[in-house]
Parts: structure tokens; C-alpha cells; sequence
């Protein structure tokens, strides 16, 4: 398995707990429901102003509680968006080299080397890159 993988292939298929965990929460976290859910529960705090009586104190809990939330939130969603960005640079990459060995073969060098610089693929990021320069040394 490579350290670095250029090719959809060589991702690993297999999760972690943390990221699976991550995956859920982003899930429910996008879903209506979990909107209208948050929505409702503002909609039962406020009137908890005439149990606690201190409007400093009611204005803590839910500044906590939004903080502590947002924070462990953010934290998951950006996992799931991290994992979704590197998939889809690792699609964009066998795309892209798929595509500038094929220009390589018709002649279209340059038009090759612009596709790579596009995606951000290096030269030695190529699959058949090592194989190119090792027939042309015989």
C-alpha cells in the first residue's frame, strides 16, 4: 500500500471509528430534522427565563451549551469534509493521469503538462511516469 496514494485504488477502504463516527453526525447534522430540532429546543429555553429568574444565569446555560456544541460540531464536520476533499483529489488525479498518458500517446505533450499542472498532479505522481523514463533509457 503506498504512503501517499496517488490512485482511487490505493485509498485504503478501511474507516476508523473516529471517522465513521464523524460520517453519522455529519449525516444528522444535514438532515431537516436536526435543524427543526435545534430550532425547538431554543424555542423551550427562552421561556426558562421565569424558572431561573437571573438573566445572567439563563444566558450562560445557552451560551454553553451553543458553544460547547458548536465546537465538537465543526471538529466533525471538518473531518467529513477532509475526507471528502482527499477522495475526490485522488478521483481528479487518476482522471488527469489517465488523460495526459493518453495526450502522450497522441502527440499532445504540452497540452498533457497543462492537464497535470491544473489538477495539481506532479510529474512524479504519474503511474506510468517510471516507466516512461525507464524504456527511454535502453
Amino acid at each position: 500500500m503506498a504512503e501517499n496514494p496517488v490512485m482511487p485504488t490505493e485509498v485504503s477502504a478501511r474507516i476508523g471509528a473516529f471517522d465513521r463516527f464523524a460520517e453519522a453526525a455529519s449525516r444528522v447534522a444535514s438532515r431537516a430534522w436536526f435543524f427543526c430540532f435545534c430550532v425547538l429546543l431554543v424555542v423551550l429555553w427562552a421561556p426558562s427565563i421565569v424558572l431561573l429568574r437571573d438573566i445572567d444565569t439563563w444566558q450562560l446555560i445557552i451560551n454553553t451549551l451553543t458553544t460547547i456544541i458548536t465546537f465538537l460540531m465543526v471538529a466533525l464536520l471538518q473531518n467529513s469534509q477532509t475526507r471528502a476533499d482527499q477522495a475526490v483529489q485522488h478521483k481528479l488525479n487518476a482522471i488527469a493521469d489517465m488523460l495526459s498518458d493518453l495526450a502522450r500517446e497522441d502527440g499532445l505533450e504540452d497540452d498533457a503538462r497543462e492537464l497535470r499542472r491544473a489538477v495539481g498532479l506532479e510529474e512524479h505522481e504519474s503511474t506510468t511516469h517510471n516507466a516512461d523514463t525507464s524504456s527511454e533509457g535502453r
